[in-house]
């Protein structure tokens, strides 16, 4: 029997400032640890203003958790110190492992005068955090399709309607999907009991669970525990992205884009940084 997934929380992505200068909407961050467990951070940086986004973020650390960049339009340029460049494009993902700790630069381009998409960042258990860092990019055309009900749902991971997402092996066992739903239309997605989820409307508007509030643009959506999310889009349709993952349950001690389990650990990993030994893995 279904157990329903219900609204818990609606969070309104707030006006932020990041990298260089560039002008985003936070729906969640360290304010909201360990709400979202083990989902760190969500950031909307669609613009319709290049000078709000040109600026881009220039070389800076991670360790210990994971990036995910979904682009819906235009690129980002990116670099690291393990000597690997590329450029995710409209449509397309990247996630990336930080690990034991990685130099990275991300420097978003309009295409056609447009530039949007999404990082998530995801926390990595304490057995996980000094792993090697990887990547898994996958463009757009990679990423199969559902449709079905009045629904187009693009799979980036886990499972829905019989197809599975191209980005695998991550510690989160992480469900992501992009939910495009026509007037009125009923979406519902099956859903492991023991993983975390929530939503994150970017068109439109949603009503998730039986009788759920309903969400707007640039608001995420807290989903309580069960088996079934289900959402109902508004008048004028809806697209919204559907996350879950398994819950770490650790301490959290997170200074920038380092996140680790203890203050000690937080200071050993800056300290490393300032006598050039943070980088353990190159090429």
């Amino acid at each position: 029997m279904a157990d329903m997934r219900e609204t818990v929380e609606v969070l309104t992505a707030r006006p932020t400032l990041e990298g260089a200068g560039v002008r985003l909407r936070r729906a969640f961050g360290f304010g909201e640890v360990p709400r979202f467990d083990p989902f760190l951070m969500l950031d909307d940086f669609r613009g319709d203003r290049p000078e709000d986004y040109l600026a881009g973020f220039p070389w800076y650390p991670h360790r210990g958790m994971e990036t995910v960049t979904y682009m819906l339009e235009g690129r980002i340029e990116h670099g690291d110190s393990m000597g690997h460049a590329g450029t995710v494009e409209g449509g397309g993902v990247q996630w990336m492992t930080a690990g034991s700790g990685i130099l990275h630069q991300e420097m978003p381009k309009p295409v056609d005068g447009r530039m949007g998409g999404f990082q998530v960042w995801v926390n990595l258990p304490a057995a996980q955090k000094m792993m090697d860092p990887r990547y898994q990019e996958v463009a757009g055309d990679a990423i199969p399709v559902v449709h079905g009900g009045g629904a187009t749902v693009r799979v980036v991971a886990g499972e829905h309607g019989g197809a599975h997402g191209p980005v695998t092996g991550i510690v989160a066992a992480p469900t992501f999907l992009d939910v495009a739903l026509q007037p009125g239309a009923v979406f519902e997605h099956r859903t492991d009991p023991a993983l975390a989820a929530f939503a994150y409307v970017f068109s439109g508007t949603a009503a998730f669970g039986e009788g759920g509030t309903t969400v707007e643009n640039a608001h995420a959506v807290r989903l309580g525990p069960g088996n079934l999310v289900r959402a109902e889009a508004g008048p004028d349709g809806a697209r919204f992205l559907l996350i879950a993952g398994r819950p770490i349950g650790e301490p959290v001690a997170w200074r920038g884009p380092v996140v680790m389990n203890t203050d000690g650990e937080l200071r050993e990993a800056f300290r490393e940084l300032n006598e050039g030994t943070f980088v353990k893995k190159r090429g």
